[in-house]
């Protein structure tokens, strides 16, 4: 094994603030919708609120972080390898087949990870932001001229996409435990360096 510095300080410290901040919401938001009670309504809504302001500012930092540094290349999608990274993930890592792709600090996810996380960054992102801004400012709905919107269909895409960031999330950690050992990426993203075969 080779020892090789991936994650850079930012992007571990954007990744488990991220993660708490996720988590946060989704427990909180849980108990906002009346799944169960903690917290209390309230408390529970404004827990979730500070969470997503805090969540939307580290997002501004991140998004000018990845412009900045050109780390935004990592998500480029690339047909390069995505067969071989999907016979893995149906078949070969249950055979212990050897891992298709190669870490580097130039290309840090494989393409089935670009692909999910474009479409987290592209397409969950923003709608879970949207609707939970509107969410939030349903009072001035009237005194922006948004009060022909139903309140129902952004309680809707809100929830819709809360559970697909909850997805996300689950099948995140799952495969955060398919390293060589159990923890080796989650220690990866702890360290900054992950191991890889040479």
């Amino acid at each position: 094994m080779q020892r090789i510095y991936i994650f850079k300080r930012f992007e571990r410290f954007w990744h488990w603030s991220q993660a708490a901040l996720i988590t946060t919401m989704g427990v909180t938001g849980f108990e906002v919708h009346g799944t169960y009670r903690w917290l209390g309504y309230e408390t529970a809504q404004e827990v979730h609120t500070t969470a997503a302001w805090a969540l939307i500012t580290l997002w501004v930092f991140a998004i000018f972080w990845h412009f900045t540094t050109g780390e935004w290349k990592q998500y480029v999608p690339t047909t390069d390898k995505l067969a071989a990274m999907l016979r893995y993930y149906l078949t070969g890592i249950f055979s212990h087949a050897p891992h298709p792709f190669r870490q580097t600090q130039l290309q840090k996810h494989n393409p089935l990870q670009r692909l999910a996380y474009l479409f987290v960054k592209l397409l969950i992102n923003p709608l879970i932001w949207i609707s939970g801004l509107f969410y939030l400012y349903y009072p001035q709905w009237g005194a922006w001229g948004l009060d022909w919107i139903p309140l129902a269909s952004v309680a809707f895409v809100h929830l819709v996409t809360a559970f697909l960031m909850v997805i996300f999330f689950i099948v995140h950690v799952y495969f955060a435990t398919t390293g060589h050992t159990p923890v080796a990426h989650i220690k990866a993203m702890i360290t900054g360096y992950e191991e890889v075969e040479e």
